[in-house]
């Protein structure tokens, strides 16, 4: 069902992960994606297997948190696929990378995770804004997290990201509201990922619980998500059937958070 086809889509942080799930999912629904992120060898791996589906993707390498990175990535992305109608910021750094409490937490830590979780998406978001208000459509969808609502122990930084790219969210979704662009966020609870499963080492230790033991009591459905349960939200988010859908933040969680 190609629900999506002639929109172009960027994904940022779409080598592993939720990011790579989504970028797969758009590509399914008809979209061309622009997949960013670090790692080459992820992209290109990532990009091959949509590409082995039928797929239209491109891998844009880039560090997003260097300078004018962002400008860059949109204008490789305009000049491969074309302009951006379908923008997923999804790439950010988790409290697993540094966890320690506010007492004791790296100020260097907060700066990479606010500039990664909330200054890049600003800036993503506000670059697009010209070709979607233009064509008089468009989506935005932000990847922010059950942390947005509610604390992550030791994680003061991600937990601040996270509630600010949902102020952002909702801001930015009422300023375009009567431009035919929707801003919309997907809230997931704990994914079986990479940076989810540092999270947990982390907790294993601190608490001293075995791992699995943490992993399973996780969700009132028991355990973790997986990437691909987030990413059908983000094509049904990014279609024409979402259009009265903005300024909205989703759960995805297993029932972690009922509100």
């Amino acid at each position: 069902m190609f629900i999506l086809k002639d929109r172009t889509a960027l994904v940022t942080g779409a080598g592993r992960g939720i990011g790579r799930a989504i970028a797969a999912a758009l590509a399914k629904a008809g979209a061309k994606v622009g997949l960013t992120a670090r790692t080459v060898a992820e992209l290109d791996d990532a990009v091959a297997d949509i590409t082995r589906l039928g797929g239209q993707a491109v891998a844009i390498a880039a560090d997003l948190t260097a300078k004018d990175a962002t400008t860059a990535v949109l204008a490789e992305m305009t000049k491969q696929l074309g302009p951006v109608d379908i923008l997923v910021n999804n790439a950010g750094i988790g409290s697993s990378a540094d966890p320690k409490p506010i007492a004791e937490f790296n100020d260097d830590f907060w700066d990479l995770t606010l500039l990664l979780n909330l200054t890049v998406p600003y800036k993503l978001s506000k670059a697009v804004l010209k070709h979607m208000s233009a064509q008089r459509w468009g989506r935005i969808i932000n990847i922010a997290s059950i942390n947005s609502k509610m604390p992550s122990l030791h994680g003061a930084a991600y937990t601040a990201s996270k509630h600010g790219l949902l102020g952002l969210t909702r801001t930015l979704a009422l300023e375009v509201a009567t431009e035919g662009i929707t801003v919309n966020a997907i809230c997931p609870g704990p994914v079986h990922t990479l940076m989810n499963d540092k999270r947990i080492e982390y907790d294993a230790h601190r608490r001293g619980i075995p791992f699995g033991e943490i992993e399973r009591l996780m969700t009132p459905i028991g355990g973790r998500l997986e990437p691909e349960d987030i990413a059908p939200m983000s094509v049904y988010l990014a279609s024409n059937e979402a259009r009265m859908i903005t300024g909205q933040a989703f759960n995805i969680c297993g029932g972690v958070l009922l509100y």
